[in-house]
């Protein structure tokens, strides 16, 4: 045999793969006698690499298009990468100060090209990596967000929102990033349990000497803001402070104390800070009340000079240093210690500050209604359903979408701004010229008059019209492949950013195709380490994929992660579920080499039918079962299904079945149905295990040049005549084997000792037409009936009757009986003590009913076991 004794993936992974490019597998397009399969990936992020997270999310993808393509459809899976522009501007940032370059000291034009440069080098790694794992997606349609189209795209949509009233700017209420000196997304701010400390400060009431008002807060620093002091109009403690002004601590400055239901009679001291312009709760207290708004922070995290105290000291100093002079100044009443929670920025880690800055917001009202009317009556259907609530949550609670974006890296926002101030939205500058000269009446005016906004849009305002623009449907709305191709199919992504990129793109979907863009949402879990936590670089909890690949291969790894990855719930990932991947791949290479080492005898007559009917009725009901899980997105099910079919079903029973004694031939037929139903199976397995079902499908017979599994048509499942009533028999036949191999364990008997069997039964046709397989299962030499079981024997009762296994000349009866009667008098003893504690008047009135419960189960075992052993002695 040229077969290699073990499976070496590494041998083996990197050939199919160029094969099938080269075969041009995985590339589509638009063909009227196929139904279209449609995948656009989520694309990572241009800085990344592959993560366990990546891994979860495009194996799921990657078994999806594979078996659509193996379905007869032109399967097209979209790569391609999101520019990400916070995190690629924080690298290249890096990158040049390592080289001594500032980024202020450089133009935006030399930034760009210093930006571009690191993404040719660094941004397509992660794609390179996810054709180790197999994903079979078709590279020439690779799209970057910030490719020449799509930024173009980008900028229609900005222009048509804006000139549809939806695109405004204005100052509101954002997430402040002070290192990346940005807002950030509610999507890039991560939350973190923090120890904090609240400060207890003494707020002097004017007027009334020797009279305070105790404020709690966690950040002292930003007292210097503070417009108002606001209580609850019904706590009776502050009611004589009504129409009265306090002072702020050090500072002096006399504010207003106001009342309002929103302020806990209950919580801290009753009494709350106003400081509207940095917490969003307070800026709508201010709002309500019309109070002054007073910003205190620069835009890098420093105190400006409206805070007068601490100027120009970053935030956490400042509040070091107000905390000791309040404790100085006396108006410091305590410090207590308290578990926090603090949002952080998910890319510079930096403690997100909220601030009143002006932006350019997107109103989502508009598109929200229609978009949730998808979800709601299932023309999008989320898989679980259970993330409804999340998705209806959101969509009824939606805020305007904060889009811009204080960095260079990323599609600079299309508006231009005239020298008295105004400004005009236009999708070039040329256009924005001629608006401006509209607009003003100065006919004179150049574009060198106009000055476009330094700020770009947040990525995800890129992200969002991903399934139209990477078929060019805002470049040519009706171009062959968006008719084709949109809308998508299938979406596999995370329920963490459900909103802020899914909702999205139905509300994109909606109001420019007038088409939702997928019919399903698959949403995976989070791959969470051993003892819960997320996987992530800072905890180095997370191994590295491409090591696990290296030393498991990728279908271990692919199938690893897919044991224990049901829908929409975490994996709790433990190594031994890619151990258990590896070592599934090298059972399907043993078996195969079994097979492939099988001769065949024309002249032997078929004696194999039983075991060849009993598989095929297996085989067809696990086909039902796959293709039902696959229709309800029960992944994990899928593959669990078609492991047991081969681990249990064929390796460990059907083989054994049909397997000719050692160096003797088999019979044609068996071998020929043996070899078709191996042929099936990896194509069940495909789709999960790519690479060592299309090594051995090749090694299985000869192939045509295009004759490859991963585009062998899906198995349809037959309906076999009397499938019932076979695979019921064989059920019965194989309790029976089961029996047998029990007493052989028993008893110590190994598998390899010829035993005979002795059967008690009203099914002898049944045992008679199962006798080959019983006697080669059981290792059983002869097969007879009787009315009552020999002496000497052990027995086990079935549905089907009652077999007996004489032992004469297989143990030692002596030493058996001894055994046996030492066990009987322990068994005994043990009953009688039971019973003696149960007959105690004292015990049964003051234990527990669990107590009592207990010891009338230990009764109950204690007289099963003595009837057991009184029998197995009877037998002897």
């Amino acid at each position: 045999m040229s077969l290699a004794t073990t499976y070496s993936p590494t041998d083996v992974e990197a050939k199919w793969y160029q094969r099938w490019q080269e075969q041009g597998f995985f590339k589509a397009k638009p063909n009227p006698k196929k139904k279209p399969y449609t995948v656009v990936i989520p694309p990572p992020n241009v800085t990344g690499v592959l993560h366990m997270g990546h891994m979860l999310n495009n194996t799921i993808q990657d078994v999806l298009v594979r078996r659509a393509r193996m379905q007869g459809k032109e399967a097209c899976w979209v790569p391609g990468t999101d520019h990400a522009s916070i995190a690629t501007e924080a690298k290249v940032v890096a990158l040049l100060k390592e080289q001594g370059i500032n980024k202020t000291d450089l133009t935006r034009e030399e930034f760009l090209s210093h930006a571009f440069a690191w993404k040719d080098k660094y941004g397509g790694i992660i794609l390179e990596q996810l054709k180790q794992l197999g994903a079979s997606c078709d590279w020439d349609r690779t799209r970057f967000t910030m490719e020449p189209d799509l930024t173009d795209a980008v900028l229609r949509v900005f222009v048509d929102l804006y000139n549809k009233g939806l695109i405004y700017r204005g100052v509101r209420m954002v997430n402040w990033d002070p290192e990346g000196r940005t807002a950030i997304s509610d999507e890039e701010v991560i939350a973190k349990d923090v120890q904090a400390k609240m400060y207890y400060l003494n707020y002097a009431v004017v007027g009334q000497e020797g009279q305070f008002l105790t404020v709690a807060t966690s950040r002292p620093e930003t007292i210097m803001a503070d417009v108002a002091v606001a209580v609850n109009p019904n706590d009776p403690r502050y009611a004589h402070l009504a129409g009265a002004q306090v002072r702020i601590p050090l500072l002096g400055r006399e504010i207003p104390v106001i009342f309002d239901e929103y302020v806990s009679v209950d919580f801290g001291t009753g009494a709350l800070k106003v400081t509207p312009a940095h917490d969003l709760n307070d800026y709508e207290l201010g709002v309500k009340h019309n109070l002054p708004v007073i910003d205190i922070l620069a835009d890098n995290g420093t105190l400006n000079e409206k805070a007068i105290l601490y100027v120009g000291q970053d935030r956490f100093a400042a509040r070091k240093q107000i905390a000791k002079d309040l404790q100085d100044a006396g108006l410091l009443v305590k410090i207590e210690e308290y578990a926090s929670i603090v949002q952080t920025s998910e890319r510079t880690k930096a403690v997100i500050e909220p601030k009143l800055s002006l932006q350019w917001f997107m109103k989502m009202e508009h598109m929200a209604k229609p978009a949730l009317d998808a979800v709601e009556n299932d023309t999008v259907r989320l898989h679980p359903p259970k993330f409804k609530n999340m998705y209806r949550a959101w969509m009824e609670n939606v805020r305007d979408w904060c889009i811009s974006r204080q960095l260079w890296w990323g599609q600079q926002i299309p508006a231009y701004y005239l020298p008295d101030g105004s400004f005009v939205v236009a999708l070039t500058a040329e256009d924005a010229l001629q608006q401006a000269i509209a607009q003003t009446g100065k006919a004179d005016m150049q574009i060198s008059d106009l000055r476009q906004d330094e700020d770009v849009l947040d990525t995800w305002f890129s992200s969002w019209l991903w399934p139209i623009s990477v078929f060019d449907g805002f470049k040519d709305p009706d171009n062959a492949d968006i008719n084709y191709f949109y809308p998508t199919n299938d979406l596999v992504t995370g329920p963490d950013i459900l909103f802020f990129w899914v909702a999205r793109m139905i509300m994109a979907g909606i109001e420019y195709r007038q088409e939702v863009p997928f019919k399903n949402v698959y949403l995976t879990g989070i791959v969470r380490d051993a003892q819960g936590r997320k996987m992530s670089k800072q905890l180095g909890n997370s191994p590295d994929p491409l090591d696990l690949i290296a030393q498991y291969g990728a279908d271990g790894v692919r199938t690893g992660m897919l044991f224990s990855a049901p829908a929409g719930n975490d994996l709790l990932y433990d190594v031994k579920l890619v151990e258990q991947g590896r070592n599934f791949s090298n059972k399907l290479w043993n078996a195969f080499r079994l097979v492939k080492g099988w001769e065949a005898d024309a002249s032997l007559p078929f004696v194999n039918e039983k075991a060849v009917t009993w598989f095929n009725a297996r085989l067809q009901a696990a086909i039902v079962e796959m293709d039902d899980h696959f229709e309800k997105f029960r992944m994990s099910d899928a593959l669990m299904t078609i492991y047991k079919l081969v681990w249990d079903d064929f390796c460990a029973l059907y083989l054994e079945m049909v397997k000719p004694a050692y160096q003797h031939p088999i019979d044609a037929e068996s071998l020929r149905h043996t070899t078709a139903y191996f042929e099936t199976l990896l194509k069940l397995l495909h789709p999960f295990m790519p690479f060592i079902t299309e090594e051995l499908w090749h090694e299985l017979a000869e192939r045509g040049p295009r004759d490859y599994v991963t585009v062998a048509p899906w198995p349809r499942a037959t309906a076999p005549a009397n499938s019932a009533e076979t695979l019921a028999n064989m059920e019965k036949a194989l309790a029976i084997v089961a029996g047998i191999r029990a007493v052989r364990n028993q008893k110590n008997l190994g598998p390899n000792k010829p035993l005979t069997l002795v059967a008690k039964t009203d099914e002898p046709q049944l045992v008679t037409n199962y006798d080959g397989i019983i006697r080669k299962l059981g290792n059983i030499s002869e097969v007879t009936f009787a009315d009552a079981g020999p002496t000497a024997s052990v027995s086990f009762v079935l549905g089907v009757g009652e077999f007996f296994i004489p032992l004469e000349g297989h143990i030692d009866m002596a030493a058996e009986r001894a055994r046996l009667e030492k066990e009987l008098e322990y068994a005994q003893g043990f009953r009688d003590s039971v019973q003696k504690k149960l007959g105690n008047e004292k015990f049964a009135q003051n234990a527990k009913p669990e107590v009592l419960e207990k010891e009338r189960q230990k009764l109950a075992d204690a007289e099963a076991k003595i009837a057991a052993l009184e029998q197995a002695l009877k037998g002897l």
